[in-house]
């Protein structure tokens, strides 16, 4: 499945900002879908998961309450919307498909980036304070 990912841009402290992720071939439910960020000179981090039906979601725990994940399989695309952004939000924002079918595989694994199997081009999210 190719992936591309969207909606980044540049905005103040405070203010909102919603990603998508679509996918351009491929059954777009058989996977999950994972975000991640990484910030100039940092390690790629996990931000936010969901499974194959959009029931299941995690989240980075510093992220609960401000960034919300949620998928339209039907126009194979997750989204990101994400509130409240701070200046520490400004990464590089990925989207990660992961081939795994089972829960308790996904469950122990969505925070890991080597357990996805499809990557888009990440957008760029700038948040000035």
């Amino acid at each position: 499945v190719q992936l591309q990912a969207s909606g980044g841009g540049s905005v103040q402290a405070g203010g909102s900002l919603r990603l998508s992720c679509g996918a351009s071939d491929g059954t777009f439910s058989d996977y999950a879908v994972g975000w991640f960020r990484q910030a100039p000179g940092k390690e790629r981090e996990f931000v936010a998961a969901i499974g194959w039906g959009g029931y299941i979601k995690y989240y980075q725990e510093s992220m609960k309450g401000r960034f919300f994940i949620y998928r339209d399989n039907s126009k194979k695309t997750v989204y990101l919307e994400m509130n409240s952004l701070k200046a520490e939000d400004t990464a590089v924002y990925y989207c990660a498909a992961s081939s795994m079918h089972k829960p308790g595989d996904y469950s122990a694994s969505y925070r890991y980036p080597s357990r996805y199997d499809y990557w888009g081009r990440g957008t760029l999210v700038t948040v000035s304070s």
